[in-house]
């Protein structure tokens, strides 16, 4: 009967998706629709689109793995989360890169740079870290999907890659953009949902959060205590990369792309800061489970136990829907990011290719699908903890993106050669400080958007220094 129940109610709702992106479809009539929803989106689908986006199965199965591993202080990644990686980006990005690109005609975050700095370098290295190191990131969101699938439906973990990634597959390709956004907004609210429910009942049977703390603290002082077990350099260090590094992720800052207009984005900075709040619970909730459930083999089972452990069937089949949602949401944005990426950015501007918007459509929609079974078979075989493997692949995104986009829409003497250097520079730090597994317990976003930071402020500002010179 539990297992009916979830069958159920998890057929249900991808029934629903699937209809969306049938619907949507309907609203598909160029490349524009297709990628930025024609920028005709309005504040509460954007804003909590973003959240959903934003959050996905990796905050709920891998922020709650870190919970169960490091105990309270991860709340600070959660809090990080809600004020710099949602409040400050709506601020400080959203208005001027609605208006940029726009004006730009861009449709990608590789776009706007090259023609930003009118760099074709600039565009195609941009482009080729967000495809390459997004399929690993989607690696992340369904891996987060098929192990809640696993757990609470009792089925191979291979069933659940499958199943979570050929619906997504399926209304991203048909859907588009709008498809993406529609099912993110409806998707926010179920992962709202899921997560409030699960929390409070937890809460309840384990005595409230003075008993938690209690108990935690009986196991190890360090669960309770900030930075506790982790130290400060591996605590700040994940704030960062999962808050900071958002500013320079494209699932992300295309939102402020395809809003309406930059009048509606205070009502959205409002929706999406309530909305992120709920970053701070799957931490919670994984230090929950590190007392119900202290010997668990991987902590990225931490909270599909915690539901199975705490939730009657239907309560959990919801919140495995909220998992569900919060992982499709961020899948299908980087589908759309990827296969445009792939089509326009890569295929037309640098290899040359010229086809009507009818055959871009087409083929954007086709790059949709490979891109993302190219997901689902690396997911089958992933290689390691989900919120480590996010963090990996942000690290090279942020640090690629995020200071060239920043001084592009605030800084109009940037350098394009600096730029170019600072991309390069910052993403083979990232990479080098990765492998090298974190020296001093520094993750490889600090290294790298620290070195990017330093290669585009000092090449801009030696270059003017030798203009000036020279005149």
């Amino acid at each position: 009967m539990e297992r009916l129940t979830y069958i159920i109610v998890l057929a249900v709702y991808l029934a629903v998706l699937a209809l969306v992106g049938v619907f949507t479809s309907r609203k598909l009539k160029n490349t524009s629709d297709f990628a930025i929803g024609g920028r005709t989106i309005g504040p509460w689908v954007t804003a909590l689109s973003f959240v959903a986006a934003y959050f996905s199965s990796v905050l709920i199965i891998g922020g709650g793995g870190f919970g169960y591993k490091f105990g309270l202080a991860t709340l600070w990644i959660g809090a990080s989360n809600v004020l710099i990686g949602c409040t400050l980006a709506w601020i400080i990005l959203g208005k001027r890169i609605r208006k940029l690109t726009e004006e730009t005609n861009s449709m990608t975050i590789s776009e706007f740079l090259g023609k930003r700095y009118k760099s074709p370098a600039v565009m195609i290295f941009s482009a080729a870290v967000i495809f390459l190191f997004l399929i690993l990131y989607n690696v992340s969101i369904v891996k987060g999907m098929a192990n809640a699938i696993q757990v609470l439906m009792d089925i191979p973990y291979v069933a659940g890659v499958l199943i979570s990634g050929l619906v997504i597959i399926f209304y991203v390709a048909v859907g588009g953009y709008f498809a993406v956004v529609w099912t993110s907004f409806i998707q926010a609210w179920i992962m709202i949902a899921g997560l409030l429910l699960l929390t409070s009942v937890s809460l309840v049977k384990i005595g409230g959060l003075s008993a938690a703390v209690e108990k935690l603290s009986a196991i190890d002082p360090g669960y309770v205590n900030t930075p506790g077990i982790w130290g400060w350099a591996g605590l700040v260090s994940f704030c960062m990369v999962v808050s900071l590094a958002t500013w320079g992720m494209p699932q992300l800052v295309i939102r402020f792309y395809s809003i309406k207009d930059t009048k509606v984005l205070r009502i959205g900075t409002v929706v999406v800061t309530a909305g992120a709040a709920v970053a701070l619970l799957p931490y919670l909730n994984g230090a929950i489970a590190r007392i119900v459930h202290p010997d668990l083999s991987s902590p990225d089972l931490a909270i599909p136990m915690l539901t199975k452990s705490m939730l009657p069937p239907i309560g959990g089949a919801i919140f495995l829907a909220g998992v569900i949602a919060a992982g499709m949401s961020t899948f299908a944005g980087v589908l759309i990011i990827t296969s445009t990426s792939l089509v326009r950015d890569i295929y037309r501007d640098a290899l040359g290719r010229k086809f009507s918007p009818r055959k871009e459509l087409s083929l954007a929609r086709s790059a949709s699908a490979i891109v993302g079974a190219i997901s689902i078979a690396i997911a089958l075989r992933p290689p390691g903890l989900v919120l480590a493997i996010t963090a990996f692949a942000w690290a090279v995104i942020a640090s690629t993106n995020l200071w060239p986009l920043l001084f592009g829409i605030y800084w109009k003497r940037t350098s394009p050669t600096a730029t170019l250097a600072s991309m390069v520079i910052g993403a083979a730090t990232a990479l080098v400080w990765l492998m090298l597994k974190n020296p001093f317990g520094i993750h490889g976003f600090i290294a790298g958007v620290a070195a990017a930071l330093a290669v585009i402020l000092l090449g801009t500002l030696l270059g003017e220094s030798a203009v000036t010179a020279g005149d």
